[in-house]
């Protein structure tokens, strides 16, 4: 003899309010096993010593000194040569007259 289909599902949702579970009928793929799940995230991240002596502690640490990167130097060169070749970032609007002046005519 077999249980009607509603009936079972009416045992279904009565379990899930007892033991505090998702009550998924359709078995829909919901996330909800990862979402419980620990955030992994500050673990990784106690695994790495944190990192000292890099070059914006370093000028915070001596405002006085000139302290050069040389990673921001190249970037910087970098992002000049291309602007000169017309390569770069547009223009950044400074006032509202430009976006009306652009704006499309319908």
């Amino acid at each position: 003899m077999s249980v009607p289909r509603p009936r079972v599902l009416a045992l279904m949702k009565l379990q899930s309010t007892i033991f505090a579970t998702t009550f998924n009928p359709s078995a829909a793929r919901l996330g909800t096993s990862i979402l419980g799940q620990r955030l992994r995230g500050p673990a990784i991240a106690s695994y790495y010593p944190p990192r000292v002596g890099t070059i914006p502690q370093l000028r915070a640490l001596y405002p006085e000194r000139e302290i050069l990167d040389d990673r921001e130097e190249d970037w910087l060169e970098h992002q000049q040569i291309a602007r000169s070749r017309g390569k770069g970032n547009p223009k950044k609007k400074t006032s509202a007259a430009e976006s009306k002046k652009f704006s499309k005519k319908r």
